[in-house]
């Protein structure tokens, strides 16, 4: 790893980004290859090496086989067909053109490392085979903890496979660490002497824990058997609240741990499509009225549609003033998936902490120039207020394999409270060699089992090549929201006349991090439907549908704002922006957005923009075209 020891150095505020990707080009190709090929005989000469004397196991008159011949032409075609399969059918996201789904270039020390560390062949679960990545885990783990805002040396965390598996885990934990209060009151009842059913529903988290801690190991054990683990108490412990923008991993989450579908309960968003927290409030209150528990609250940071950020730190407020008020206490979650990263934009270099003011974070992103080419842009002082306060929830989704540019699989869950996950886990003797001082236990803690450790080493190195703040991965995020913004400017009341018709931008919200949705509007049409319809067809001529994705010039996605999904929330759009009647909304009850995710690398390079946005510009004229005269 001696290289990747030299890319390590803290970047200084001049740091150039491109030179950490392959490139759209592959112009760091030979970088890459050179470096590849190095690391490759260093693990060759590590098996040569190992016990000199032991006889090897192919021997030459082996490799003149024609079986084994076979064997390696065999290996050849496979290879040389998943290669042709993988140039025709993949999507071209080293591209500034692809703006679909949240895929994109990946950090180059990172597909180095994971490369590289596949061929140790480590398994993260159990440390007797993976003692070199399970160590490195541990270590990522501690340091996506300090990202989030868990600062005060109790945080812990783990790389997972995805931000589903992640969810699944949030849940898991939170439904046994809130019914630890009732298993505490039927092992050793002397520790919540006087306290009710009601206020062990609601007694706080880290006091719960540390009832936990005061006893020895059996009563421990004693206790974890009459959790929420056992089947008991599942369905009193009450609601699972969440905002309408929720990834779908949360009801399933909820139905695979025995909470339960029907005890998800959808918030509504406001028009910015983050969380109405009057409406939490009052849902809150109309549980504590009729004595039903609330096992936790869901914010996202990062909506899968929107790349919006709930009001986090109104959250927690509105936690700490109804538990003074009420004794009503909750489990926070933030879903960071998409978001997570986001964080490092906000974490000053000299402290490694949070910026402590609106006014400091923007002088620190001027100082370095954090937004690249687009000098007016800004982060929302209500998002920063939302990631201030991510430190004071109980536990944390964030995938370095999304906004973290690491290769899959790579997502991630963090824990303020490290006790919490002694609650949940499980130990298999021969895997863990339970009582014993193992440095990185991981998979008694974990919803999964076997895992590759080349994903935490590819976190591992990303980390070092780019720190967790505003000087490293907060420039990153910086040139994503850049780009974001320039296409925001770009698209805004852009207007086509095509076949006598005006055909307009019409923009959903200013972006708050790098996802952009729009629809495009004929003037004059009243008739949602057929509003829906042009989107529908210009997206059909947008994404893999249209033909060869490899001859696609302009990559988007879509998505449904459904009054199924978000009641009346798009409904200012559509009656207001689109001059939709309310009568027409409510029968359509639905509108098509068209959507980029600007994860690009490159594109907050405003000369490098502008060559797109010439070539966009007549795609869409070309689009447009198609579909209003058939040609």
């Amino acid at each position: 790893l001696r290289r990747l020891r030299i890319m390590s150095t803290k970047p200084t505020k001049g740091v150039n980004l491109k030179s950490l990707f392959l490139g759209d080009r592959a112009q760091n190709g030979k970088f890459y290859k050179e470096t590849l090929a190095h690391m490759i005989d260093e693990h060759f000469a590590w098996r040569q090496n190992y016990m000199p004397q032991d006889k090897g196991a192919i021997s030459v008159r082996d490799q003149q086989d024609e079986g084994y011949k076979e064997g390696l032409v065999r290996t050849t075609e496979v290879l040389e067909e998943l290669s042709q399969l993988m140039r025709i059918k993949s999507v071209p996201f080293q591209s500034g053109r692809y703006q679909g789904h949240m895929i994109s270039e990946t950090l180059m020390p990172s597909l180095l490392a994971y490369s590289f560390s596949m061929l140790w062949n480590s398994n993260d679960c159990a440390f007797e085979c993976s003692p070199a990545s399970s160590v490195i885990e541990e270590q990522v783990g501690y340091e996506m903890a300090h990202m989030l805002g868990f600062t005060k040396g109790t945080g812990w965390g783990h790389i997972t496979s995805g931000g589903t598996a992640a969810n699944l885990e949030a849940i898991w934990y939170a439904r046994n660490v809130k019914s630890l209060p009732l298993a505490i009151a039927e092992v050793v009842p002397e520790y919540v002497k006087g306290k009710s059913e009601w206020e062990l529903y609601n007694m706080p988290v880290d006091e719960a824990l540390e009832i936990w801690s005061k006893v020895d190991q059996e009563t421990r054990d004693k206790i974890k058997s009459h959790t929420a683990r056992s089947g008991r108490n599942i369905q009193k412990l009450g609601k699972w609240i969440v905002p309408q923008t929720k990834h779908y991993s949360w009801p399933k989450g909820a139905d695979i741990v025995g909470i339960g579908t029907d005890n998800v309960v959808s918030i509504p968003v406001t028009e910015d499509y983050i969380m109405d927290v009057n409406e939490l409030e009052k849902k809150v209150r109309e549980f504590a009225a009729k004595k039903i528990p609330i096992i936790g609250v869901l914010a996202v940071v990062g909506t899968t549609e929107e790349g919006q950020a709930d009001p986090v730190d109104k959250i927690v407020a509105l936690r700490k003033k109804l538990y003074n008020e009420l004794g009503i206490y909750f489990y926070i979650h933030v879903d960071a998936a998409y978001g997570g990263y986001f964080r490092t934009i906000f974490i000053d270099p000299e402290t490694n902490d949070f910026a402590e003011s609106y006014e400091k974070m923007i002088e620190l992103q001027d100082e370095y120039n954090v937004f690249a080419d687009h000098k007016g842009c800004r982060i929302p002082e209500s998002v920063y207020n939302a990631y201030k306060a991510m430190g004071e929830v109980e536990s944390i989704t964030a995938d370095p394999h999304k906004i973290g540019y690491v290769p899959y699989p790579a997502g991630g869950i963090v824990l303020r409270n490290k006790t919490m996950r002694e609650v949940s886990g499980y130990l298999a003797t021969y895997v863990f060699g339970n009582g014993k001082n193992i440095p990185a236990l991981l998979g008694a803690y974990m919803v999964e089992g076997s895992k590759p450790g080349a994903a935490a080493a590819a976190v591992w190195a990303a980390h070092r090549v780019l720190p967790l703040n505003i000087s490293g991965y907060g420039k990153l995020m910086g040139a994503t929201v850049a780009g974001a913004n320039f296409l925001y400017d770009f698209l805004k009341d852009r207007t086509y006349i095509v076949g006598g018709k005006k055909y307009t931008f019409r923009m959903v919200y200013v972006p708050a991090t790098n996802m952009i949705d729009w629809v495009i509007y004929e003037e004059g049409q009243k008739d949602l439907a057929k509003i829906n319809e042009l989107q529908n067809k210009f997206y059909d001529l947008s994404c893999f549908s249209a033909g060869p994705l490899f001859f696609n010039e302009w990559i988007i996605t879509h998505t449904d704002f459904a009054f199924k999904d978000y009641g009346d929330s798009p409904k200012p759009f559509v009656c207001g922006d689109l001059g939709i009647s309310d009568a027409e909304w409510d029968r359509v009850g639905r509108v098509t957005v068209l959507r980029s995710t600007i994860m690009s690398p490159y594109l907050g390079d405003k000369k490098l923009f502008d060559s797109y946005a010439a070539s966009i510009d007549k795609v869409i004229e070309k689009r447009l075209q198609k579909i209003v005269l058939g040609k």
